[in-house]
């Protein structure tokens, strides 16, 4: 009998496809929200309706299961604990070529110390309370009771993964669980207001804000020049997954093109703030963000000359 051709068949050496789904039903039905993770570890790629960020990306998805789209999509917003979805036929299809289940430890009240190898391990046993410990492949993952903000690198191979993140599931692991401690908290605090070396600590809080009083020469009103400030405050925010760096150096080139016929000052200064603090509030480094927005307004005045 000729195989159906529109039905992919199983990966070969990988008698196992079925239990990825088995895997994630059971997960689900004990509260934890789940995705399928492809080949590298990672979640599927978006839907043919969001592929290249066309919806406009995921502005709302706070939280695990708010991704509405029929296959999997949107990374770690997908995860979601409803059989009927991780069931069906769209997501059947990434179950045949998934390598692993992932979860969203933030969905499950859960955060995950990622120990990527012996020396964070041996950290961790030093410093950390102990909690339930799961083996990867090169070091370990302690799993606390608490939700809290995700972060890479808080050190040396350590990753905080939670809130609007994903890990894989490797099995339930061993020990008892511990509520999350405020040395884990810390971290991300530290790895936050902590300069790389040779830099200064930034205060958002205490930059200026645009306002007439910085903007003496601008020929706009108040009100246009806020509402378009706000507005794209609004874009770079809404770029939680990928992309808010590019979005500020857009931003950046948008409004400053504003200012061109301006006989200033305009107060751009106190805009380029608003832009890069707005990009660091999604994930954006520091740094990054400031030369992002910098090549922006650079780029409006290259444009106007």
């Amino acid at each position: 009998m000729t195989p159906d051709r529109k039905t992919p068949p199983p990966r070969a050496g990988n008698p196992l496809d079925d239990d990825h789904l088995r895997t994630a039903l059971a997960l689900a039905a004990a509260g934890m929200p789940v995705l399928p993770l492809r080949e590298g570890k990672g979640p599927f790629g978006n839907c043919r309706s969001c592929v290249k960020n066309a919806c406009g990306g995921r502005p709302n998805m706070k939280r695990a299961g708010t991704c509405r789209c029929p296959a999997p999509c949107h990374a770690w917003a997908a995860a979601t604990t409803d059989r009927d979805v991780i069931a069906s036929p769209l997501w059947a299809v990434a179950w045949e070529r998934a390598v692993c289940v992932g979860y969203h430890p933030g969905g499950a009240g859960l955060t995950v110390v990622d120990l990527d190898n012996a020396a964070a391990v041996a950290w961790a046993r030093e410093t950390l309370p102990a909690t339930r410990t799961v083996a990867t492949t090169r070091g370990e993952h302690w799993i606390y009771r608490g939700a809290m903000r995700s972060h890479n690198a808080v050190r040396a191979g350590v990753d905080i993964k939670s809130l609007m993140s994903y890990a894989r599931w490797l099995g339930p692991g061993a020990g008892r669980m511990a509520d999350l401690p405020s040395a884990v908290r810390d971290l991300v605090e530290k790895e936050e207001t902590t300069p790389a070396r040779g830099e200064v600590v930034s205060s958002f809080s205490e930059r200026a804000t645009w306002d007439r009083t910085v903007a003496t020469g601008c020929r706009h009103t108040d009100g246009y020049v806020r509402t378009g400030l706000e507005r794209g405050l609004t874009l770079v925010r809404s770029r939680v997954e990928s992309g808010a760096g590019s979005q500020a150096f857009g931003v950046a080139r948008f409004l400053a093109a504003q200012h061109t016929a301006c006989p200033g000052p305009c107060g751009l200064e106190a805009i380029r703030e608003e832009i890069v603090a707005a990009a660091v509030s999604v994930g954006v480094p520091e740094p990054y963000a400031r030369r992002a927005v910098t090549n922006g307004l650079s780029a409006a005045e290259r444009d106007a000359a």
